[in-house]
């Protein structure tokens, strides 16, 4: 059995549950619930608050954790980083008044900043010698210069919208972050083997979520050229149409590359191009 802690609430509990069961994993956590199992999977999962879950790994409690990178680095705990997940994706970032001049990071010397981050500041202007008052609080940062509290902050940013609203602009990042599958050091060669199958189904989901199957007809005078555009996984599928001097061809083609390809099929003779979501994808 694997023991696995995850958010109890927040934005990456939806991802993470999202996840584990397109993985086949069937969780089924009620109200209130701190520990399940899973069905169909040798896996018991905690929900814990995120700032702990780091702990809870270095100590043992839990095997595995799905929690941002911005807390395992923050939090600052002997853990190994497994896997990089693809969502709850943000930055770090300083944040002064909109309006105030910003030139670089040598312009927040001798400046108050609030953070809910104070490691990872203090470490950040240590880097670039520079000294500042860190003010550690927890929620609601964006609303510390405009009380009179700090000049600048350091907090989490997604969209950038909550700054706006507060009356302030992004100005230097520190860290890019992005839901991570951390394990703790003491691992048996069982639990090594259960994370092996759970990475490999987690492996399968994110080529999915990557990479988009296409059908497509094209003239075979075209053939080539098209096929050129198309690698798949090994290489394209044709079959014969029933309309004479035409195939049907079928590939997958990863999302970074998508609309440039698609466009130069068109441009190539491709014809009725279907496109289709992949559930799952094995290599």
């Amino acid at each position: 059995m694997l023991k696995l802690a995850v958010q109890k609430s927040g934005r990456l509990h939806e991802d993470s549950m999202q996840l584990l069961k397109e993985c086949g994993i069937s969780i089924s956590n009620g109200a209130n619930k701190l520990k399940t199992e899973a069905g169909n999977f040798p896996l018991q999962v905690f929900f814990l608050r995120d700032d702990d879950i780091p702990q809870y790994v270095e100590d043992a409690v839990a095997d595995i954790g799905i929690v941002g990178e911005n807390v395992v680095y923050e939090k600052n705990k002997t853990v190994d980083v497994v896997e990089k997940l693809g969502f709850g994706k943000c930055r770090l970032s300083f944040a002064v008044v909109r309006g105030e001049q910003y030139n670089d990071i040598q312009s927040l010397e001798g400046k108050r900043i609030a953070t809910s981050y104070p490691y990872l500041t203090a470490q950040f202007l240590q880097k670039n010698k520079v000294k500042a008052d860190i003010h550690e609080i927890s929620g609601s940062v964006e609303i510390a210069p405009g009380i009179g509290l700090a000049d600048a902050i350091c907090d989490l940013v997604s969209s950038g919208s909550t700054l706006l609203t507060n009356g302030l602009k992004e100005v230097e990042t520190i860290l890019r972050s992005e839901a991570i599958l951390i394990r703790n050091q003491q691992f048996s060669e069982e639990q090594q083997h259960i994370l092996d199958k759970l990475l490999f189904r987690i492996h399968a989901v994110k080529k999915a979520k990557n990479n988009k199957y296409i059908l497509l007809n094209a003239p075979n005078d075209k053939l080539d050229e098209i096929i050129s555009l198309l690698p798949g996984m090994k290489s394209p599928t044709v079959l014969p149409l029933a309309d004479k001097g035409w195939s049907s061809v079928h590939s997958v083609l990863s999302e970074d590359e998508f609309w440039d390809k698609i466009e130069r099929l068109k441009n190539a003779g491709a014809q009725g191009i279907l496109v289709v979501p992949i559930e799952k994808m094995v290599m």
